[in-house]
């Protein structure tokens, strides 16, 4: 049997591999690919403008099928980081060019992003690789996902390098894909880029690491759909009980009357979310904060039956 090193060495094999990737199914790369792409595309999104002044617009431009070796940008000016999983050195390559480097900073900092912003002609600063590696730490969290199919890259990730160091860094070559993004505001537009080994992608989110649709359990799809959900972020609601009163009191309330708290309403918070209550808490404070301290998990049955049944 040939090898896939062997194969390589032709120049008529190489030529193969680059227009249809290392598995000979470029439809299937592209499209495990793409998959992971949208699905992450929301998580990023969020986690991306809860950290910024100004939120942005993340969309997908292109995916397609690359050498890994042409990864590295290059324009000196782009920022790019190299990261590690546990099962190999160079699972993933995250790049951003100086106008979405540029955007990113107005965004940050609370600068006009819908005015058009200057570009960057000079070597990136301290402050813009920084930006750019808590950029690339929240695209990888997002992509990295969780359970069996996770990717495991290892977190933190290295400091984005630019300049010299972008120039001198050398990558080895191989079937990869590339998912291209856009981010954007009204005025300004600029691009960050993913680069993945085909080996990688496919070991997690092709048939090598996912078994055949058709041999796929109720529990297997759970799971799956446990992991988005589990992904999915939701309000917190804490509420006191104020008191008991007849309709007849609470009709008659003014603005401006104070009501006063129940003795036991401090040990009687609960804790909910989207108007389910899930536990019973104790209400304090901690310095300058507000708490709540956990007692145990909401029971909806004794709830009702002191309800029916007041000491």
């Amino acid at each position: 049997m040939v090898s896939a090193a062997s194969r390589a060495e032709t120049p008529s094999s190489f030529i193969v591999e680059r227009l249809v990737g290392d598995t000979g199914e470029p439809g299937r790369v592209i499209g495990a690919a793409r998959a992971l792409a949208e699905r992450s595309l929301s998580t990023i999104m969020e986690s991306l403008n809860a950290k910024l002044a100004s939120p942005l617009d993340l969309e997908i431009d292109t995916v397609e099928l690359v050498r890994f070796a042409k990864a590295r940008p290059s324009d000196a000016r782009h920022a790019m980081t190299v990261a590690a999983s546990a099962s190999s050195p160079d699972a993933l390559i995250l790049s951003a060019n100086p106008a979405a480097i540029t955007l990113l900073v107005h965004a940050l900092f609370g600068g006009d992003v819908d005015e058009t912003l200057p570009a960057i002609d000079r070597d990136l600063s301290p402050t813009e690789t920084e930006i750019a590696t808590m950029v690339f730490e929240e695209i990888a969290r997002a992509i990295n996902g969780s359970g069996p199919r996770a990717f495991e890259f290892r977190l933190p990730l290295p400091h984005a390098i630019t300049g010299t160091d972008l120039r001198r860094h050398i990558l080895r070559d191989g079937p990869a894909v590339r998912v291209v993004f856009s981010i954007s505001s009204a005025a300004n537009l600029g691009t960050i880029v993913l680069t993945m080994p085909e080996r990688v992608l496919l070991k997690h989110r092709g048939e090598a690491g996912v078994p055949s649709p058709a041999a796929e359990t109720e529990q297997d799809w759970q799971e799956r759909f446990g992991e988005e959900v589990m992904r999915s972020s939701v309000n917190l609601e804490a509420t006191l009980q104020l008191a008991r009163m007849t309709l007849g009191e609470i009709a008659h309330l003014r603005e401006g009357q104070v009501i006063e708290l129940d003795d036991m309403a401090q040990t009687q918070a609960r804790l909910s979310s989207r108007n389910k209550t899930l536990f019973m808490c104790e209400f304090g404070k901690l310095g300058q904060n507000y708490t709540v301290r956990i007692r145990h998990p909401f029971d909806a049955g004794q709830d009702l039956m002191e309800t029916l049944l007041p000491g």
